[in-house]
């Protein structure tokens, strides 16, 4: 009987010292994974292009960037589609109490599993528009990366070529509407990825997280009233559009 109480005194104190570990843990460790978790929202921060939370004055006119995308298209997209998302967001980031003039928008994109569906579609929209108009100039025949961007591009995808058959791919294959990005992953590894809506790869929530560097618009707004249903000869035709030396200075930027 004494033999059973011994043992079962061991048990107990074995039992309890277990728990005295996991709760020591979870005052120690746990918060450095919380901070580490906070920390990785932040992480593109300094590397990623930081957008205002303006509507920036457009860097060239709307038929600029004929006969690829018509001045019609490029002044109901902006003055009308972006313009909106740029209002909402504002909206949104008043409503929801953030402080804009002390957190920045990607860092907002970073933490956006904790605001509403309005923030996410709105502060994306806006990012991402941003994004897109400095991603273009006027149309150049045989417009191809330079420098350094080219070497990673061969180094990671085998060509240019594949490069673009893959970027291409991942907007012509997106199910409705989204975005085709060129991503910089933490790695340094150049990868391509399609995002739904107007979710981008600076969200919490993307599925492929990372820097970008190029995004390309496959909603129909974006090509409709010249291309209809060709979203591929949209794509095709947007290579001729892209401002590489912007796209090397991302690349630049996330490589620091």
């Amino acid at each position: 009987m004494k033999n059973e109480r011994n043992n079962g005194r061991r048990e107990f104190l074995k039992a309890t010292g277990k728990a005295g570990l996991v709760a020591g843990l979870a005052a120690t460790v746990l918060p450095s994974w919380a901070g580490d978790l906070a920390a990785s929202a932040d992480s593109y921060a300094g590397v990623a292009e930081e957008i205002p939370y303006t509507q920036q004055p457009l860097l060239y006119k709307y038929d600029a960037l004929e006969p690829v995308i018509d001045a019609m298209t490029m002044d109901i997209h902006y003055n009308k589609h972006a313009a909106a998302y740029t209002k909402n967001l504002g909206d949104a980031t008043t409503a929801e109490g953030v402080n804009t003039g002390s957190t920045s928008l990607v860092a907002l994109l970073g933490k956006i599993s904790k605001y509403s569906a309005k923030m996410r579609n709105n502060g994306g929209g806006h990012y991402n528009h941003e994004f897109f108009w400095k991603s273009m100039k006027a149309p150049v025949e045989g417009n191809a990366p330079q420098s350094s961007i080219q070497k990673a591009m061969i180094k990671d995808f085998g060509s240019v070529e594949a490069f673009k058959t893959q970027f291409t791919d991942a907007g012509k294959n997106r199910f409705g509407s989204g975005w085709a990005w060129l991503v910089m992953t933490a790695d340094k590894k150049l990868v391509t990825v399609s995002t739904p809506n107007q979710d981008n790869p600076l969200m919490d929530i993307s599925e492929l997280k990372g820097t970008p560097l190029l995004g390309l618009d496959v909603w129909e707004h974006a090509y409709y009233l010249k291309y209809q249903n060709r979203r591929p000869d949209y794509i095709n035709a947007w290579w001729k559009l892209v401002n590489w030396e912007v796209v090397q200075q991302r690349f630049a930027k996330a490589l620091l």
